[in-house]
Formats: structure tokens, C-alpha cells, sequence
């Protein structure tokens, strides 16, 4: 079974969702519990069996996207692992979220 891997770009944007949670709802308790159900559904996508997402080849090599509750989950099939590559708002121009980091 495959396990998932957060990038560092990944971590980062799961810090800028629980602070957005917090800054919001004023409730770390619901922060707290969205992050863990969005880690939880990267594990749940390592361990689903066959090649699951969206290929996004415009981002790079191999990459796929998967929507989940207002998030969309960037990651690729690696040999032993789901890498995470990013974790962004639905709502943000994902291109050119992708665009930025090449620069």
C-alpha cells in the first residue's frame, strides 16, 4: 500500500487553510478538525488502488488534481508514494499558482 507524502508547498498551504478556518469561524477546534479530514483524504487517495484524479499535464510532468470540499489536492504517482504537491483553493487560478512557482 502506498502512503502519501506532503510536499513543503503542500504543508505550507495546509497552514494557510487552518489559519483562513480560524480567521473566519474563530474556532480552532473546526480548523483543526478540516486540516486532519484533508490529510486524511490525501492518505485515502494513496491507498485507493488504480490512478484516481484529474491528469493536469499543463502543471507538470504526471501531475493530477482531485477535487475535496472547496480544495483541489495536486499530487502525482510516484513508485512507493502519492506525492502532495499542493493543496489550493478551487477558487484560485491553479495555472497560475503553478506559473508563479516556476518563476
Amino acid at each position: 500500500m502506498r502512503n502519501s507524502r506532503l510536499s513543503r508547498a503542500a504543508r505550507k498551504s495546509l497552514a494557510r487553510i487552518y489559519d483562513g478556518i480560524v480567521a473566519a469561524a474563530a474556532d480552532e477546534a473546526t480548523a483543526d478538525s478540516f486540516v486532519v479530514t484533508l490529510q486524511a483524504q490525501c492518505e485515502k487517495l494513496a491507498s485507493l488502488p488504480g490512478t484516481l484524479g484529474r491528469p493536469r499535464p499543463e502543471l507538470g510532468d504526471d501531475f493530477r488534481s482531485f477535487p475535496y470540499r472547496g480544495y483541489v489536492i495536486v499530487f502525482r504517482y510516484l513508485p512507493e508514494v502519492l506525492d502532495i504537491v499542493d493543496i489550493l483553493s478551487e477558487r484560485q487560478d491553479i495555472d497560475a499558482h503553478f506559473s508563479e512557482d516556476e518563476q
